[in-house]
């Protein structure tokens, strides 16, 4: 598994005043408390989702949207807001409301004195490849537990937000706990370490030192 790197290797080279620490996952895996409770600035890859009616969306065999698929999110937007982030300390970013499934604003974010900042996202394993070739990469985490354990937080959380319908929850979390296995294999595969959430609180908490 490929360790951490620790230099700058593409043509932003020493633009870049901060680096990114990744963390991805399925749904539910634990992703956003890790990040928030690191302490570290906190980028959201979900909030790079596309907006409903958007005909790029792809669907489920039932006609429902496939919110889990990387075509249902906007990679060169995320990976725009990366760089621009590691490169000036501030990003524009938009105020997704998964509920409504659109963009409902937007928020400056910046990293201040920070130098490594974490980006957190279902989709992480598309950003691993680019970020690495921009020099922007300084690990790449991927959230490994049971799926038991990620249906329950998922839903719990899901509910309570009411991001959908219960109906709709309920088919999401049964098919994404069929997903998860994949899900975790094309995080590893794409350069991620797999690591148990006691164990990446730590590594981010060093980060954050």
């Amino acid at each position: 598994m490929p360790e951490p790197t620790t230099e700058p290797v593409s043509a932003a080279g020493d633009r870049i005043r901060a680096r990114m620490l990744l963390v991805g996952g399925a749904s539910g895996s634990g992703k956003s408390r890790l990040a928030e409770a690191s302490g570290l600035p906190v980028l959201r890859l979900d909030d790079f989702y596309r907006v409903a009616g958007d005909p790029e969306l792809p669907r489920l065999a039932s006609g429902e949207v496939d919110w889990d698929h990387p075509g249902s999110w906007h990679l060169p937007d995320a990976l725009a807001a990366i760089e621009e982030l590691a490169t000036t300390g501030v990003t524009k970013v938009p105020d997704y409301d998964i509920a409504l499934s659109d963009r409902v604003g937007w928020r400056t974010l910046e990293l201040g004195p920070a130098r490594t900042f974490v980006a957190e996202g279902i989709f992480a394993s598309e950003v691993v490849t680019p970020a690495r070739e921009r020099g922007l990469l300084l690990d790449a985490i991927a959230v490994r537990r049971s799926r038991g354990a990620t249906m329950a937080f998922r839903l719990l959380r899901d509910l309570r937000e009411r991001r959908k319908s219960p109906g709709f929850l309920v088919r999401r979390g049964l098919l994404l706990a069929r997903r998860e296995p994949a899900i975790l294999r094309a995080l590893t595969d794409a350069g991620c370490r797999p690591m148990r959430p006691r164990a990446i609180r730590r590594a981010l908490e060093r980060h954050a030192r």
